[in-house]
């Protein structure tokens, strides 16, 4: 039997929710330079946590301009603006794959400007 463990392969790192848009068709709207900087696809499914309220959601992500983090339809529910937010996305791999794996981290400023790009997350740091 294959094994397959999911992973975190990337997360944009405390950043601030701009906008909750309730009466749009589903999703996450990202900057599109924090996709750039982060791997992440438009389409590509994340999970979202809310730092403020812990609230976890599944979405999908679209591309918006620089400094955008909106969720779209009923996420909007679950955050609201000037929240921050957790996204990261996931990816299966083998363990041998996984063992020497580590998340491309993008860590933004509050107006969800990138200001790092680490690939280690270490216990206890604090960003």
């Amino acid at each position: 039997m294959r094994v397959f463990l999911k992973m975190c392969r990337s997360k944009i790192h405390r950043a601030t929710v701009t906008e909750a848009n309730l009466h749009y068709v589903g999703s996450i709207t990202i900057g599109e330079d924090l996709l750039e900087l982060s791997g992440i696809l438009p389409g590509e499914a994340v999970q979202v946590v809310d730092i403020d309220n812990g609230s976890r959601l599944e979405t999908y992500v679209i591309s918006g301009p620089k400094g955008t983090i909106c969720l779209n339809g009923a996420a909007a529910r679950l955050v609201q603006p000037g929240d921050k937010v957790i996204i990261m996305a996931f990816a299966w791999m083998t363990p041998e794959e996984a063992e020497g794996h580590q998340p491309r981290v993008v860590l933004v400023d509050q107006d969800n400007r990138p200001t790092s790009v680490i690939h280690r997350e270490d216990h206890g740091a604090v960003c």
